[in-house]
């Protein structure tokens, strides 16, 4: 075991005041730390804090500060994935919770990326990063076809739909799939993010998704503007 394991395993969580207890949760998420989070989470619970505010004191705080730092370059792809890894730890324990008190969600997303395209590691970051920021994330995986989309929108009525695509061979894609959703008068329900290596701001606008996200921390920004935009807070 490492030294700071062994140094977290000395912080007696029952001796943190709440406001300790959360910085800890920010540091653990930051570091990965899946059992941690879990401890903390249930120290929380112990306490009878609402599982609402353990979720977004504790869990989507910490994110955020993964999320800028992926932004700006100081954390990488498998550093967010570990941090990943551990909100959904902590997410096991309180997704029961806070269906059973009625909190409110930030969003719902369905994602997926699109036909003939089997690349999913930016998309099950993308997932991850959302999820970490408060949305109920509904992932339909790879090789999506129109049918696919309809399919889970129909099943989830999601705010947001985001779609994938490594190969400039699948971005057309996208585009079926837009017009579609215009042909079945349902694309003004639904905001369209699009994602991925060989896309740009440009692409979006012109197969008219309503944004373009070059990356995870990207996409968690835009989805909140455009929630925010939804409830009219902008």
């Amino acid at each position: 075991m490492s030294e700071d394991m062994n140094e977290e395993d000395e912080i007696i969580l029952e001796d943190l005041s709440t406001e300790e207890l959360y910085e800890l949760m920010h540091e653990d998420l930051y570091d990965g730390y899946i059992d941690e989070i879990a401890e903390e989470v249930n120290e929380a619970l112990s306490r009878e804090i609402a599982p609402y505010e353990i979720l977004t004191k504790g869990l989507v705080a910490g994110m955020d500060i993964v999320g800028i730092d992926f932004r700006d370059g100081i954390l990488f792809v498998p550093e967010v994935l570990m941090a990943a890894k551990a909100m959904k730890a902590g997410m096991a324990i309180l997704r029961p919770l806070l269906a059973e008190t009625g909190a409110p969600s930030v969003g719902t997303m369905v994602i997926g990326t699109v036909k003939g395209d089997i690349h999913d590691i930016g998309k099950n970051l993308v997932g991850m990063m959302m999820e970490g920021a408060g949305f109920e994330v509904i992932d339909i995986g790879i090789n999506n076809s129109v049918d696919d989309y309809f399919e889970a929108m129909k099943q989830h009525n999601p705010d947001i739909l985001g779609m994938s695509a490594l190969l400039t061979t699948t971005m057309p894609y996208m585009r079926v799939v837009i017009q579609a959703l215009k042909d079945a008068n349902i694309r003004q329900n639904v905001t369209v993010l699009v994602g991925g290596a060989p896309l740009n701001d440009a692409f979006a606008e012109d197969i008219e998704a309503d944004a373009y996200c070059r990356d995870a921390a990207v996409a968690v920004e835009t989805a909140k503007k455009f929630m925010a935009i939804k409830r009219g807070e902008i």
